[in-house]
């Protein structure tokens, strides 16, 4: 649907057929249902969510259990929750296309999966994880989608999200999408995202449908009446960023580090320094290196992604930084 999804809408519409894809997106959650006949006159304005499991259960018990990632991957695929070659779930691409076909249905556009900003949760960290339950947040891998003047905007990423938001009680393998809309304001569909019976179940729900004679176009309107799709840039995040830079353990570090920022103009909330918070490669080529962990106020993409190449430049970091997005939902 992800790739194909405009064509088989058009094919359908033409031949009088229907086409029902519930279980493309979030399982056993009738979100498809709800964007194509629910909202009635409601229009969406920003949508975000959970859209895999797979990740979900891994960041879920990370945070839970203190262990890896590495090791809760390998417990992932001894349960069936990942593949043998998890790429494409961990990486963030599974996300990607579900969100490419909500923000068809959402936005009346046409289908764009090459059009998202993607990273995936096989960087995360316990040091990462640690620092974001101090501070009051849960890492989720999020799916998120917002139109404006500019255009759309697509991103997929680890995000930072506060514990008592709802979308941060979501754990383990479920699955959860929030509608923002002009008219009921937040809708929130969470349940199970995988797995044979919320699968059935979504497809049961189509096959309903079709034997109920309910015809909606697939895409929530005509395919040919979807607008063309645009690209907005990506833009500041209420809640800033949190950076971590595996950085060499010598006089003058900070200083470098809090330059370039200042350089940059953006403006440090807080700088986390602590011997737990120690990664690996702590030695390498007989340097010694230390964590240092920066959050930042709200600034622009742009201005970090520059800040961190001229860091990263100046060789007094080791590898490259964590950078994580925070969302204040």
């Amino acid at each position: 649907m992800a790739r194909h999804g405009v064509e088989l809408a058009a094919i359908a519409e033409k031949s009088g057929a229907q086409l029902g894809f519930e279980a493309a997106v979030a399982g056993g959650i009738p979100v498809i249902k709800a964007l194509r006949e629910g909202l009635g006159s409601a229009s969406v304005i920003r949508t975000y969510g959970i859209m895999n499991g797979t990740c979900n259960y891994i960041l879920s018990r990370m945070g839970e259990e203190d262990i890896s990632f590495v090791d809760c991957l390998k417990d992932a695929q001894q349960l069936g929750y990942a593949e043998s070659d998890p790429t494409f779930d961990v990486e963030g691409f599974d996300t990607a296309h579900k969100l490419a076909i909500l923000s068809s249905l959402c936005f009346a556009t046409q289908i764009a999966p090459d059009e998202i900003f993607v990273e995936g949760i096989s960087t995360i960290s316990q040091a990462d994880i640690k620092v974001a339950n101090d501070l009051g947040y849960k890492i989720k891998l999020l799916g998120l989608a917002q139109i404006s003047e500019d255009g759309i905007e697509q991103r997929v990423h680890p995000t930072l999200v506060p514990k008592a938001s709802a979308i941060a009680n979501v754990d383990g393998v479920l699955n959860a999408v929030v509608l923002e809309t002009d008219h009921v304001q937040e809708l929130m569909l969470s349940g199970p995202g995988a797995g044979g019976a919320a699968t059935a179940s979504s497809v049961l729900s189509d096959i309903l449908d079709i034997a109920r004679g309910t015809r909606v176009p697939p895409l929530g309107v005509p395919s040919n009446e979807l607008k063309p799709y645009k690209k907005a840039p990506m833009r500041t995040h209420e809640g800033g960023y949190y950076i971590r830079f595996n950085a060499k353990d010598v006089p003058g570090t900070l200083g470098v580090i809090t330059t370039s920022m200042g350089k940059h103009n953006i403006s440090i909330e807080s700088i986390i320094q602590r011997p737990d918070l120690q990664v690996d490669n702590a030695s390498i080529n007989g340097e010694n290196s230390r964590a240092i962990i920066l959050i930042t106020h709200e600034t622009m993409e742009k201005n970090v992604r520059k800040a961190l190449d001229e860091i990263s430049k100046s060789g007094m970091v080791i590898g490259k930084a964590q950078l994580i997005r925070i969302e204040k939902f």
